[in-house]
């Protein structure tokens, strides 16, 4: 089967230098991993794992931040986060039933890969989007054992898109969503960052659907199965993770601002979000490896140096965040293909011809 043109095949204008693959993995030593499940007719879901400094640095602690935009959804580790400031475990997405497998299989990988880390006690972020439109979400198809295999399959490099790890199952705008991924370059004197987005996109009604500045959701209402499915729930109900990365150094308080404008670059996309909709958002910089140990397992440091942009020049890298999150929407949705899944329900694909059509008479 051939891959779907990404976003910017489409013509779609989108502010911003990306970076190679403009994806996660443009941040240096970053990896993602994926475990499909489609089995029958009802398991359309999965798992993702992200790692920060790929498998070999899942024991260097990154600094890191969370934050909320509606608390209808579940991310572990976050209080351990909020208290530290650090990140060093893998990051699993999934859905929303299936993050006590995840949690269980994360920990297991670290039992068997880095016993040292494994000594007292672990916290692994694991969140998750609500896949039962499409996916038996109460059934137990996701197990311990496919995390680990998500993380054994982390690599750097392009990154598949749309119906892949957790996002198989998931919606976006009544459309065909899942995962998606955009980076961007920022330059800061002589030195050149990345910033990069990667989002499980599960929200957002029909007619907000708003890209490159054009409502073309309210164009595209003839199709959407969603409206008449048996579970009720309010337009626009549902979820979104991201998770932003970048290589500048940064404080862990920056990064809480990093994750902060994550539903900036979602608004530009059409949503406003919705009670119903679990929006939590990560962000983790992968400079300063060493510090931030805590002094635990086997650091002896009497004090630790953090390097970092002053809070008076974090404006690009704001922006880097909102362009890359809006482009990881757009290409989640470009990536997506008509699924059918549980109880015959159908997610349609976005239609690449009208949207082209529809964006080029009104930028035009």
């Amino acid at each position: 089967m051939t891959a779907r043109p990404r976003a910017r095949a489409l013509d779609i204008p989108f502010d911003g230098e990306p970076g190679p693959h403009n994806a996660l993995t443009d941040v240096p030593g970053v990896e993602v991993g994926y475990v499909t499940l489609i089995d029958g007719e009802s398991v359309r879901t999965g798992v993702t794992a992200i790692l920060p400094r790929g498998r070999d640095g899942v024991d260097v602690p990154c600094a890191a931040g969370w934050f909320s935009l509606n608390g209808n959804g579940e991310m572990t580790g976050t209080a351990w986060i909020e208290e530290t400031g650090s990140l060093s475990l893998p990051v699993l997405l999934t859905n929303t039933h299936a993050v006590g497998p995840c949690h269980r299989g994360a920990i297991d990988w670290v039992v068997e890969h880095k016993p040292a880390l494994a000594r007292e006690w672990l916290l692994p972020v694991v969140a998750e989007t609500w896949d039962g439109y499409l996916n038996d979400v109460n059934g137990p198809h996701v197990r311990p054992e496919h995390a680990a295999q998500a993380i054994d399959a982390a690599s750097g490099g392009p990154i598949a898109e749309g119906a892949v790890g957790g996002g198989t199952g998931m919606t976006c705008y009544a459309f065909k969503g899942g995962s998606g991924t955009a980076s961007r370059r920022v330059g800061y004197g002589d030195d050149e960052y990345t910033v990069a987005a990667f989002v499980q996109a599960n929200f957002g009604s029909r007619s907000e659907l708003t890209i490159a500045g054009v409502p073309v959701g309210r164009q595209l209402t003839d199709d959407n199965p969603q409206e008449r499915r048996e579970a009720a729930a309010a337009p626009g109900a549902g979820s979104v993770i991201a998770v932003v990365a970048t290589d500048a150094p940064l404080l862990p308080g920056q990064c809480k601002a990093l994750a902060r404008r994550v539903p900036l670059g979602l608004a530009r996309t059409g949503t406003s979000g919705s009670h119903f909709s679990g929006d939590l958002f990560l962000a983790f910089s992968t400079a300063n490896a060493g510090a931030l140990a805590s002094g635990f397992p086997d650091d002896n440091a009497v004090y630790e140096t953090l390097r970092f942009i002053p809070w008076s020049r974090m404006d690009a890298f704001y922006t880097a965040v909102v362009r890359s999150v809006e482009e990881a929407v757009v290409n989640a949705l470009a990536a997506g293909e008509t699924m059918i899944g549980k109880n015959g329900h159908r997610s349609p694909a976005m239609p690449h011809a009208r949207v082209r059509e529809l964006l080029k008479r009104s930028i035009s």
